[in-house]
């Protein structure tokens, strides 16, 4: 969830996948980050300073301790010792001989921890510290990676290549990822739709529903350009049918679609009939592509085909040749423009001037 910080799209421009559409405010969303970071670091700090172990300063340092322990507990015993023989001869009181006593124990307790402190030095850290703290170093990494996969979604890109119907939301809008966020949220950014990948969706009566089958050939005529000519074919059928209308939906692929062709169109659709076999076999009609045109790579062929100002890479299986042209037999339909010229330096969607 968050605030439209930025939109970079208009309606009807074309995106391609992964662009990015909207950005979200995300200043928090990189403290978070940053934060994330640096309890890593810290982390990571740690486990090197237990895997490394203890310094050669630190060990001398305890050394030393030792040694001086051992030294305050020979000045205590020789003070015990000097207190308990004037205690015997009557000089000293029976306090001065038990402060002296106290102290020598004091000096053993202390000679006792600083041999022990010295023994821990020279060992180093635990294994169980050293996995404990690898396991905390763990925990921070994957709150980096939580931070950082919430800040790159504050960037909304396009998840397919596609023309930008409608722009749903403006700068300063909340969107949220469900409609169970704040009331006023926007749970969309933009309509997006592929108009390369259009299928026409018609209801065919029961009646005529025995003479189609799947991958059908067809002609589509728009109502809006009757003398232009598609192709397709039927590319889904209904598991179902309708009772009420007594019909059954079926949705035709369209081949070749262009720029003319748009979402929500009326179009007239004729299926065609199988080609007769054998005898009956008459001549068809062949789709011819320039020799120029052709570009043979990595034992495949393709052209580019000219849309508008762009062109689209299309892979092609070519038959025999004729003339200065071959025979293509899977690829194109014979209504499309294709380049002749300079097409070795041509990409997939480059822009093309006509001439």
């Amino acid at each position: 969830m968050g605030r439209v910080a930025w939109i970079g799209v208009e309606k009807g421009d074309v995106v391609r996948e992964g662009q990015v559409l909207v950005r979200l405010e995300d200043s928090e969303f990189k403290a978070q980050v940053n934060q994330a970071k640096a309890n890593l670091a810290a982390a990571q700090a740690r486990l090197d300073q237990l895997q490394s172990g203890s310094r050669p300063q630190e060990k001398l340092k305890d050394k030393a301790a030792v040694i001086q322990a051992e030294a305050n507990l020979k000045t205590a015993e020789a003070d015990y010792q000097r207190a308990a023989t004037l205690y015997r001869s009557g000089v000293s009181s029976r306090a001065e001989l038990d402060h002296a006593l106290a102290q020598r124990d004091t000096a053993a307790a202390l000679l006792d921890s600083a041999r022990q402190s010295s023994a821990m030095t020279e060992i180093g850290p635990r294994t169980e510290e050293i996995r404990a703290s690898a396991a905390q170093m763990q925990q921070m990494k994957a709150a980096l990676d939580y931070a950082q996969t919430q800040l790159a979604a504050t960037e909304i890109r396009a998840p397919v290549s596609g023309t930008v119907l409608q722009r749903i939301v403006e700068r300063g809008e909340m969107v949220s990822p469900s409609a169970f966020g704040d009331a006023g949220a926007r749970t969309s950014v933009v309509d997006l739709a592929d108009l390369t990948d259009l299928q026409i969706e018609l209801d065919i009566s029961q009646t005529d529903f025995a003479r189609l089958k799947m991958n059908q050939r067809a002609e589509i005529i728009p109502e809006a350009f009757p003398n232009l000519r598609y192709t397709g074919f039927i590319e889904e059928i209904a598991p179902e049918a309708n009772r009420a209308k007594s019909t059954v939906q079926i949705k035709v692929k369209v081949e070749n679609p262009n720029e003319q062709l748009r979402p929500e169109m009326n179009a007239r659709v004729n299926f065609l009939a199988e080609k007769p076999s054998g005898s009956e076999t008459k001549a068809v009609a062949r789709v011819l592509v320039p020799k120029p045109a052709v570009i043979k790579k990595d034992g495949g062929s393709f052209v580019f085909v000219v849309k508008s100002n762009r062109v689209e890479q299309r892979t092609v299986r070519l038959g025999d040749e004729n003339g200065d042209a071959y025979v293509v037999l899977d690829g194109l339909s014979g209504a499309e423009t294709v380049a002749v010229t300079g097409v070795e330096k041509l990409r997939d969607g480059d822009r093309v001037k006509v001439q």
